[in-house]
């Protein structure tokens, strides 16, 4: 199964270096790149957006936009909107808010079957009321 992955892990592994991490974030950078290596790694617009932006130095950006230039977006429908703000409705019925950007990644993943890696523990909320499978990382090989 093809796996989405959000930002928050995306920020762990390219804009942090090995000694600023802890031991779990560390598996976590591996787990991502087995998943790159698989070919198995999904990316939609938002989530390359939310990337790149905040980062201060020209060179870096640089860096990070190259990278990232190596996985194509997954191009977003009128139905993944739509879906979006569907699963927005229902979350909030149940006491449950979210920002429209996970709500997307959630459309998504939903339409094309793909787990969610994530670290932010909204989308376990959002996995309680919504079609949505979280990816977990497999044991540790490190």
């Amino acid at each position: 199964m093809n796996v989405v992955v959000d930002t928050c892990v995306w920020s762990l592994a390219l804009r942090r270096s090995n000694s600023q991490l802890s031991r779990q974030e560390q598996l976590l950078r591996a787990e991502l790149a087995e998943l790159i290596s698989e070919g198995r790694v999904q990316i939609i617009g938002p989530i390359r957006q939310e990337l790149l932006s905040g980062i201060r130095e020209e060179v870096y950006y640089r860096r990070v936009r190259d990278y990232l230039r190596a996985f194509d977006d997954e191009a977003l429908t009128i139905e993944d909107f739509e879906q979006a703000a569907s699963a927005t409705n229902k979350c909030r019925a149940a006491g449950v808010t979210g920002s429209p950007f996970d709500f997307l990644i959630c459309a998504a993943a939903i339409r094309h079957h793909w787990s969610v890696f994530t670290t932010d523990q909204d989308f376990t909320a959002y996995a309680r009321h919504l079609s949505l499978r979280l990816h977990t990382p497999r044991p540790a090989k490190l």
